[in-house]
């Protein structure tokens, strides 16, 4: 079965091209819809934490300096992932820093992200909003820890992905769900996702 690294970042902003740096990362192996190896550190970028960064996530400027240093979180998380395929919720959001912390440490990403969220407006456009916590009691996911620290939602971001897949083998009798399908549907219109599933050998329902 296809090994897959779910990810999930915090950091001191929204974009590293604004200056925003990594303050917390974790990573999840996810293969034949189990969870099997882990990944959390929290890193020190030299940064500072602004106050409404630390109550929205729970990191303080101290936690941030005794932490290792990010080079090396992310040489290590580099190391953990390999070439396994990566899913992020929001993964515009987690690519960007992905990208930007391994380019400080002279790497670069080989592999495509999957999106969670783009894939839950596809399944679940019926849903409230499509943040991960509005999703996760949504679907009827178990809450894994704080919204909005690494290794909590990387986890629920794992379990989410499993349910989307189980409802595109439930509803289409697609199977197996490969990650090149996933990212076909998630970058395609409703529409032209029927189109797709039906390519893939899924039964679509015409209206």
């Amino acid at each position: 079965m296809q090994t897959v690294a779910v990810i999930d970042f915090e950091t001191t902003g929204i974009s590293p091209d604004a200056g925003a740096r990594a303050t917390e990362i974790a990573a999840v192996l996810l293969r034949d819809g189990r969870v099997v190896d882990r990944y959390q550190s929290l890193m020190n970028a030299g940064t500072w934490v602004p106050p409404f960064i630390e109550q929205l996530t729970g990191i303080s400027n101290a936690m941030v300096r005794a932490a290792p240093p990010a080079r090396t979180v992310m040489r290590e998380v580099a190391d953990f992932v390999g070439v396994h395929p990566l899913v992020a919720h929001n993964a515009s959001f987690d690519c960007r820093f992905w990208d930007a912390e391994l380019g400080r440490i002279g790497r670069r990403r080989m592999q495509e992200f999957a999106c969670t969220m783009l894939l839950a407006r596809r399944i679940y456009p019926e849903a409230p909003n499509h943040k991960l916590g509005t999703l996760v009691e949504f679907a009827g996911l178990p809450v894994a820890g704080r919204h909005h620290r690494a290794l909590a939602d990387a986890e629920m971001a794992a379990s989410l992905l499993m349910r989307l897949e189980q409802e595109l083998e439930r509803r289409f009798g697609l199977g197996p769900i490969t990650h090149e399908l996933l990212r076909e549907i998630q970058s395609s219109s409703r529409h032209a996702m029927h189109e797709c599933i039906a390519r893939h050998g899924g039964r679509v329902r015409r209206v």
